[in-house]
């Protein structure tokens, strides 16, 4: 098939699709006798791609397939169409989702260690339901806690392509930088942390949190996921404790 056929069906399918689509997603449109390849779909794709340069959309290719999307810098004006406001969340939250996604697979004791604050469980449960993190496994020590990771949704929601594109931690100075449309409220100046209290976090929304990110990007390395993880979002952890102690996990 001509790149100048390929290009107005593979636009089409994208924008009728309501979620992401793969490669194979896309060559599964096309009959066999059409032999539309992997390299025509990539080409097709980064044509498309392109043609957005100066347009309100553009065409980005996430953890789940490639999709278009809104161009955040006008996305101010076109959020005034709809009357429901963005969710805001807490500080505690972010820090606890940024913990996860960073460190990962971590237990909720190890989060707590590092932040020094019990983690709410609803904190928890608001980032589950969200799609955002999952139980990947158990740690091999007393009590088996859960293990955490992020999932694909994550990495939608963030248009990330893989674990490798979130940037290092230590470059973030504030949590409102993961996403603009992830506000939450807090004072401008910080109070200090509260000791061994749990995150006033009773559903994940909009509640003012004391502990300041820098706390986090101080104690939690920047290190960057490996290929294997990136490919994996959430890691790959048995659930038996063939997973080792990290140096945060209690005694």
């Amino acid at each position: 098939m001509q790149p100048e056929q390929l290009k107005p069906i593979v636009e089409a399918a994208l924008l009728a699709s309501t979620q992401p689509m793969t490669i194979a997603q896309l060559k599964a449109i096309f009959g066999e006798e059409e032999e539309v390849g992997t390299d025509e779909l990539n080409a097709t794709l980064s044509a498309l791609a392109a043609d957005c340069e100066g347009r309100g959309v553009e065409l980005l290719e996430v953890a789940s397939g490639w999709r278009y999307q809104v161009r955040r810098d006008v996305h101010p004006w076109v959020s005034r169409m709809w009357a429901e406001k963005p969710s805001r969340y807490s500080r505690a939250l972010l820090e606890t989702l940024a913990l996860i996604a960073y460190r990962q697979p971590i237990t909720r004791p190890e989060i707590e260690q590092i932040r020094g604050v019990v983690v709410s469980s609803n904190i928890i449960k608001t980032l589950e339901e969200r799609e955002w993190i999952r139980v990947v496994g158990h740690r091999d020590v007393p009590g088996k806690p859960a293990l955490f990771g992020t999932t694909r949704g994550f990495l939608d929601y963030f248009n990330l392509k893989s674990l490798d594109a979130l940037p290092p931690l230590s470059e973030i100075r504030d949590l409102e930088e993961l996403n603009p449309q992830m506000r939450f409220e807090g004072n401008a100046e910080p109070a200090p942390a509260r000791a061994a209290m749990p995150d006033d976090d009773t559903d994940g929304e909009s509640l003012t949190n004391t502990e300041h990110t820098d706390d986090v990007a101080a104690e939690a390395p920047a290190a960057s996921p490996t290929a294997e993880e990136a490919e994996n979002p959430v890691g790959d952890v048995e659930d038996d404790g063939a997973e080792k102690d990290t140096e945060e996990s209690r005694a």
